[in-house]
């Protein structure tokens, strides 16, 4: 009997099918499957780590509170939008040189006279950041007395010098850089040069407790000094303040913002008791 070739084919593939006690049968290779990628959704924990990491890395906005600043006790002097916290020195409302740009309180005109805080402070943390115009002129004074008998703000307080070193004039004048900025105005010169360029913001820290007064800028602390101390009613001797009796003897008054006729902008104005 003749079988043909297709059918013999046919056969084998049916014997290879078929399981015969004790013999091994040979495996097919199983080919491998990938396994599909899942996205893992995060876990609580990993996203109170995310959350906490984007508060960590947030910008501060301007002209508000930090939750740290709010626990040790600070309050705003400025809310980014009033200036309903000051006053004209001897005045009752805010001259109109005076202004808000861009989140700042800005000087944006002459002859209104310096700013000062309707409230008086004895012992204080005060903060703030400012900027200066090309060739400006500033300043932060405190404890200012607003008593008839003395005319100007500088007649009782001492200053943080407000300025552009590079234009304005007053940088070369006075003993050993005593009237450039941060120092306390021609009493004591920076201890470190922390000041920015024009056009850049600076950020005071200005400490005032119980007679001990600290300068701080951009971080570094510039001035310390003692008011009422040997040294201190030495270096009024010698300053333009010799002839005002009032000058540095004030313990609880005003902080001022100096019109000095040059452009200059202050924002993030806080303050804590001591």
């Amino acid at each position: 009997m003749k079988i043909s070739l297709k059918k013999v084919k046919l056969l084998a593939a049916l014997a290879a099918t078929i399981s015969y006690p004790g013999v091994a049968q040979t495996q097919q290779p199983t080919k491998a499957v990938t396994p599909t990628p899942q996205t893992i959704a995060p876990t609580t924990s990993d996203q109170q780590l995310a959350m906490s990491k984007a508060i960590k890395n947030k910008v501060m906005v301007d002209n508000t509170l930090s939750p740290a600043e709010k626990k040790a006790g600070y309050t705003l002097l400025f809310d980014g939008k009033t200036i309903n916290q000051w006053r004209g020195f001897r005045k009752e409302t805010v001259p109109d040189s005076w202004g808000v740009q861009e989140g700042a309180i800005a000087l944006v005109g002459k002859g209104g006279g310096d700013l000062v805080t309707k409230n008086q402070y004895e012992n204080y943390e005060f903060l703030v950041d400012w900027k200066i115009s090309e060739g400006g002129n500033s300043g932060i004074i405190y404890n200012v007395s607003e008593d008839p008998q003395y005319q100007a703000t500088y007649h009782t307080g001492p200053e943080m010098q407000v300025l552009d070193n590079e234009r304005h004039p007053d940088a070369k004048q006075g003993k050993n850089g005593n009237r450039q900025a941060g120092a306390n105005y021609d009493m004591i010169p920076v201890a470190t040069p922390a000041v920015k360029p024009v056009g850049q913001w600076n950020s005071v820290k200005l400490v005032v407790n119980k007679g001990h007064v600290e300068h701080w800028l951009n971080g570094k602390k510039v001035v310390e000094y003692q008011l009422g101390s040997p040294e201190w009613e030495a270096l009024v001797k010698e300053s333009k303040f010799a002839a005002m009796p009032g000058y540095g003897k004030i313990k609880k008054g005003h902080i001022a913002l100096q019109d000095h006729g040059d452009k200059v902008w202050f924002k993030n104005l806080k303050i804590r008791q001591l």
